[in-house]
């Protein structure tokens, strides 16, 4: 198909930039939102994005962990955090 290596290099490019971009030494995951109440879940992910517009929602995270007969399903919404990296000025000997 005319295209699809470009796509697939594309793709590929991507998934190497978001590996970067979220790699454990450049920050953390920091959970916002836990519940099993799947309705009370999506009502508070509507109320952020409509009351808070300063979330980058490119680096949300929303997971389902599924439930068996011991464990009910959890919701999870959760914010990439980045690393705080110190300023070489304020490290010197001389401040």
């Amino acid at each position: 198909m005319p295209g699809q290596s470009k796509r697939r290099r594309q793709h590929q490019d991507e998934r190497r930039r978001s590996a970067d971009r979220f790699a454990p030494e450049a920050g953390r995951w920091e959970v916002l939102f836990e519940t099993q109440d799947e309705q009370e879940w999506r009502e508070y992910i509507r109320r952020l994005r409509v009351s808070d517009k300063q979330i980058d929602w490119a680096s949300a995270r929303m997971d389902t962990f599924c439930g068996r007969l011991t464990q009910p399903t959890t919701y999870r919404l959760s914010l990439f955090v980045r690393a705080i990296v110190p300023d070489r000025d304020m490290d010197s000997p001389d401040n």
